[in-house]
């Protein structure tokens, strides 16, 4: 069928995404506190290009020219990330007003513009002062949390309808405290999975509060999920699958829905010595029961799958290995995501009908591009464009299929500050000139902002 005929729900949210870290700058302005990425970005040597996210987008200052930006795209929602450290500058106790301050305008300014505010209350910018004291591996980060979830939610509460508590704690636990490549740059694998724990339970534990502060809103989470695609072997990969698919995905969504921690998963931590023998002792009574709180949406974030392969021979007494496999007739993005839009419809299908979390919505999907302006100044990223389009169709299919999808937020709102690659990646539909803080629609914006006011996948224009 043509796409020009796939028609969207009625009330399906069209939307795109941000966060507070990516495009706010003003990192020290106002009575803002230290995050751990202000700490990590001035560390020499961590990010690829040695930039910061001092400036980023100057949001901060910019904020009533992007929401005229927004409605200008025809925007029906924007999740945007609240920076917990322009909160609670120590993460606990004293709040800043002046940082309460700056978000009520902007969601005032978003409802004026008759944009829908989606607020993600953590986005990877812990309080430097928490981290100091252990961060996510300490229990006592969780109920910190839960007082910012609080303090925002009394202020804001009264017109956010939408609430996500977390951004993909998968990032935050496994590239932060065991992998190192995000703040706050830790190789410690028994923390990370202390974090892993800490930061849904802190979930659960703020679920209650958002809805009290805030009557009648929706609450969710967002997880970074991954689709496994079988890569090029005549060896079996089930039990590579499985150990993949356990770590990276059942991890976090089995407890979410009442299965607690998978016990393969479980079993292999012991194994490798990550755990004690006596298995998840940092898990406490209750502890399973609050992080299965009832939720109202899941949100999902996907960029692209997982290949995967097993060179290990059947029968050996060696483990399953785990390569990731780049396959020569596939395309990838400059970032190095493989391009694989059936793996979004194959995952919202498989969510759907294991876990049933009810709505969904995509909360993040895009792909880094380098296209920047032409001699007339337009933006021609038909690699983009291209992306969006084949990955809106797949989301149509899921649809079909009865997956009860909500929404779509395309990653990014503009190019910004892409954490350890800083600058040297470009996700957004706005072309963002770092020295100037210009913004130029590039046509895969155009193109988008047609899709959403026709809440219908447009086929792509041929190029001009």
């Amino acid at each position: 069928m043509p796409s020009r005929f796939l028609k969207f729900p009625d009330g399906f949210v069209w939307g795109a995404a941000t966060s507070a870290y990516q495009i706010e700058g003003a990192w020290n302005e106002d009575g803002k506190g230290e995050s751990i990425w202000d700490r990590f970005t001035h560390t020499p040597g961590k990010i690829l290009d040695g930039s910061t996210g001092d400036v980023a987008c100057d949001h901060y200052h910019l904020w009533r020219k992007d929401i005229a930006l927004m409605r200008e795209l025809g925007l029906k929602a924007y999740r945007f990330s609240i920076s917990w450290p322009r909160i609670l500058p120590a993460g606990r106790g004293k709040v800043n007003q002046a940082g309460l301050d700056f978000y009520s305008r902007l969601v005032d300014g978003l409802l004026k513009a008759g944009i829908e505010p989606f607020v993600t209350l953590y986005h990877w910018d812990l309080p430097q002062s928490l981290q100091d004291k252990g961060g996510w591996a300490e229990r006592s980060t969780a109920e910190a949390f839960v007082e910012y979830a609080d303090v925002v939610s009394r202020k804001l509460g009264d017109r956010v309808k939408r609430w996500i508590t977390h951004n993909e704690p998968w990032a935050t636990a496994v590239m932060g405290y065991q992998m190192g490549g995000h703040a706050p740059g830790l190789n410690d694998y028994p923390a990370s999975l202390k974090a892993s724990h800490h930061l849904l339970l802190s979930h659960g534990w703020a679920v209650p509060a958002l809805r009290r502060n805030s009557p009648g809103a929706g609450v969710g989470i967002t997880l970074i999920l991954f689709p496994l695609v079988p890569g090029p072997s005549k060896i079996p990969v089930l039990p590579v699958f499985r150990k993949f698919d356990g770590y990276f995905n059942r991890w976090f969504l089995d407890p979410l829905y009442g299965r607690h921690y998978p016990a393969d998963v479980v079993a292999e931590h012991i194994n490798a010595g990550h755990i004690p023998a006596d298995g998840l002792t940092f898990v406490k009574p209750g502890d399973l029961e609050a992080i299965a709180a009832r939720t109202d949406f899941l949100g999902v974030n996907y960029y692209s799958p997982v290949m995967l392969r097993n060179k290990v021979p059947p029968g050996s007494d060696n483990e399953p290995l785990l390569l990731l496999y780049h396959g020569p007739k596939y395309e990838y993005t400059d970032i190095g995501s493989m391009v694989y839009p059936d793996g979004l419809c194959h995952l919202l299908s498989r969510l759907h009908f294991e876990y049933q979390p009810g709505k969904m919505y995509v909360t993040e999907n895009g792909a880094s591009y380098s296209d920047g302006p032409d001699g007339d100044g337009r933006v021609r990223d038909r690699r983009r464009l291209s992306y969006l389009h084949n990955h809106l169709a797949a989301a149509h299919r899921a649809i079909g299929y009865g997956v009860p999808l909500a929404g779509y937020f395309v990653w990014s709102l503009m190019d910004n500050f892409e954490w350890s690659f800083g600058y040297a990646q470009r996700f957004g539909i706005t072309w963002v000139d770092y020295q100037t803080q210009r913004r130029i629609f590039k046509d895969s914006a155009l193109w988008y902002k047609q899709v959403m006011a026709e809440n219908s996948l447009v086929a792509p224009k041929k190029s001009s």
